[in-house]
C-alpha cells in the first residue's frame, strides 16, 4: 500500500481535477459516436478515477459524480 502526504490546498486541487475528468468521461460515455468498445475503456477509466476521487472528497460530493449502472452505454 502507498501512502500520500498532501496539504489542504494540494486536497482542493486534486479533488478539482479528479472532478474534470469525471466530467469529461461522462460527457463521453452520452456521445452516441465513440464505439461501445471504447466505451467500455470509458467506463473503466472512469470507476478507476471515481475509487481516487472517493479518497480525497467529502461523501457529499462523492454522490455527485456515483457511477451509475452503465446500461445505455
Amino acid at each position: 500500500m502507498l501512502g500520500l502526504l498532501i496539504n489542504d490546498m494540494e486536497q482542493k486541487e486534486l479533488e478539482y481535477v479528479l472532478k474534470r475528468e469525471l466530467e469529461e468521461l461522462l460527457m463521453d460515455l452520452d456521445d452516441q459516436r465513440i464505439d461501445h468498445m471504447v466505451k467500455g475503456a470509458i467506463r473503466q477509466r472512469y470507476q478507476t478515477i471515481f475509487r481516487l476521487f472517493q479518497r480525497v472528497a467529502s461523501e457529499k460530493e462523492c454522490l455527485k459524480y456515483m457511477p451509475k449502472q452503465f446500461k445505455n452505454y
